[in-house]
Formats: C-alpha cells, structure tokens, sequence
C-alpha cells in the first residue's frame, strides 16, 4: 500500500463512484479529485438530445477532466494520497458511443495530443454493475439532469465499459462487484474493500460478496 499513492475509481453511471471515494479517502487519509460534471452546460440538453450536443458535451469533459489530472500531476504524491473519482481513459470511452465517425475522429486527435500528459494511477477500482441494478439507482437518486437517461443507453455503456476493463492492463485493477455492498451504510463493507487494497499483488483481481 505505501506505493500505491493515486487511485482512480471508475465504473458506469450509477455505481457509487463518489461515495466510495469520499469512504476511501477517510480511510487512507487521501484527497479527493472529484468529477466535475455539474459545471458542464451541455449536459442536460445531451440526455434530451445525444447526437445534437454529443460533440459539445464531450469536448467540455475532456478539458474540464484534462485541466484536473494535471492538477494532480503537479501533487507531490510521494508525500501525499490522492483519491480520484473516474480514471481519465473513461472520456475516451464515453467519446467512442456518443460520437459520429468524423466527430470521433476529430476527437482523437486531440486526445492523443494530451493523454500522455496525464499521470497514471497506482491502482483503479472497477465498479462493475449490471445495466439493471445500475439504471434502478439512477431512477432512485433522480438527478435532474439524468431524468432522460434510457435504459438502452446504461446497457450501451456497461457493454463498453467491461470490453475496455478486460484489456485493461495501464496500473493494477482492482475489479468489484457492487451488487450487495454498501460502502456507505455497512461499515464492514468499507473494511473489507479497504482490506483488500492494501492486500494486493497481482496486478488484477476481482472482488464479489457473492463467493
């Protein structure tokens, strides 16, 4: 665990990125790096309307994600713990479904122009849910901005999401199954996965209170 200095909670919309964060970074004493997508003014009108504001959506991200990872870059991480909660590549994934051929294409260039400007995390969390449990509590939690949300749309992303995990191989993975845990409300929840961080050694793993 001393090595691991940045972790990069990831996972579909839904999954509980931030309020894990917010447990792990107790925890471990870290800071936090929270997404910022509430300042994002395109947003709402691309739920209402994916292939008209897809384009302006997506370049806000991922500038507005770009300007935090090199914040982080600049943290003197030798000295400190940082918790973020998504992992960078996660824009390009978002780009990849929302995006049409030229848009994407135009997209790419500028990403490749700046991905390796991005630190790399020490560890990522993969928040894996079906598109079921998952489009349940976003309806539950009934953000405004994700009233439009279809469930085709949550299906999409966790298709694309497990794909691009199952060739992840940039830091260590450290896959959970979140159906059943409570991060929040079950403090032995919260151990164990805290456990299990500090715990591991191969460089992919995956978690499930179904074992």
């Amino acid at each position: 665990m001393e090595n691991v200095r940045f972790i990069a909670i990831e996972g579909v919309i839904g999954s509980g990125k931030t309020s894990l964060a917010k447990v792990l970074a107790q925890q471990f004493h870290a800071g936090i790096v929270a997404e910022q997508f509430d300042d994002n003014p395109f947003l709402e009108k691309f739920y209402a309307d994916r292939k008209k504001f897809a384009f302006h959506t997506q370049l806000y991200f991922l500038m507005s994600r770009y300007k935090q990872q090199r914040e982080i870059a600049q943290i003197d991480l030798f000295n400190s713990r940082v918790i973020a909660d998504y992992l960078f590549a996660k824009d390009r994934i978002f780009a990849e479904i929302n995006l049409s051929e030229d848009e994407f294409r135009l997209y790419d260039k500028i990403y490749a122009l700046i991905e390796h400007d991005v630190p790399r995390p020490d560890l990522v969390l993969y928040l894996q849910g079906t598109p079921e449990f998952l489009y349940k509590r976003i309806k539950q939690r009934d953000r405004n901005f994700e009233r439009e949300i279809e469930f085709e749309y949550i299906e999409e992303l966790c298709n694309a999401y497990n794909t691009f995990f199952f060739h992840y191989n940039t830091s260590p993975l450290l896959i959970v199954d979140i159906k059943g845990f409570d991060f929040i409300g079950n403090s032995s929840d919260s151990a164990l996965l805290t456990k299990e961080i500090k715990q591991l050694k191969e460089p992919r793993r995956i978690v499930s209170k179904e074992w």
